[in-house]
C-alpha cells in the first residue's frame, strides 16, 4: 500500500499477513517507477504490487552465481526480500518496479474500478497494461483467455488472472 498526501508520498506497508504490513517506505522511495510527488495534491491510499523484471532477476542470479551466492528462487521471492532489505542501498541496486492495480481511498472516490484506474494514471502512477472493461460472462472467458495465452511474452511473472467488478457500490456489497 501507498499512502500520499497532498500529492506527496508519506508512507509504504507491505500486505504482511493481511491485517498488519511492515513499513518498507525507505525501500519503496527506491523503486523508480513510484511517484513520490502526484500530478496534482490528491490525498489517496494505493494498492499495487512490486515485481522484479525477468531480466533483472536473471542479471541478479548471474551476479549471484559469480560471487559464490545462492540464487534466488524466483522474481516474487526476490523482489519480496528486497523490499524488507534493512539498507535501502541494497533494494535500490535490485531493479524494482511496480504497478498500482487499486484506489482504496481518495477524496473523490469514483463511483468504477475502471474510471479510479484513469485517475491513478493521471496521477503519474503506472497501471497494469492487462486491464480489460467486459460486459458479458463471454468477454470475461475471452479475457482470462488472452491473458493466458499473453502471460511468457511478459517481463514479469504472473500468477494469472483477477476479475474485478466494476462497481465499486457492488463489489463493497458482494464482500471479499
Amino acid at each position: 500500500s501507498l499512502e500520499y498526501e497532498n500529492g506527496l508520498f508519506v508512507r509504504g506497508l507491505t500486505r504482511g499477513d493481511g491485517v498488519f504490513g511492515e513499513d518498507v517506505s525507505e525501500n519503496i522511495k527506491t523503486v523508480r517507477s513510484v511517484p513520490l510527488k502526484l500530478n496534482g495534491d490528491a490525498t489517496v491510499l494505493v494498492r499495487g504490487e512490486v515485481y522484479m523484471p525477468r531480466r533483472v532477476f536473471a542479471k541478479l542470479n548471474e551476479k549471484r552465481d559469480a560471487n559464490g551466492e545462492k540464487h534466488f528462487a524466483n522474481p516474487r521471492n526476490a523482489a519480496a526480500g528486497s523490499l524488507r532489505q534493512l539498507d535501502s542501498r541494497i533494494c535500490a541496486e535490485r531493479g524494482l518496479e511496480i504497478f498500482v492495480f487499486n484506489l482504496q481511498s481518495a477524496e473523490n472516490m469514483p463511483s468504477r474500478h475502471s474510471e479510479s484506474l484513469e485517475y491513478l494514471r493521471t496521477l503519474g502512477f503506472t497501471v497494469s497494461d492487462g486491464s480489460r472493461l467486459c460486459h458479458t460472462a463471454d468477454e470475461v472467458v475471452e479475457a482470462v483467455r488472452a491473458i493466458g495465452e499473453s502471460r511468457p511474452k511478459l517481463p514479469y511473472d504472473t500468477d494469472g488472472a483477477v476479475i474485478k467488478v466494476d462497481s465499486l457500490a457492488l463489489r463493497e456489497r458482494l464482500g471479499s
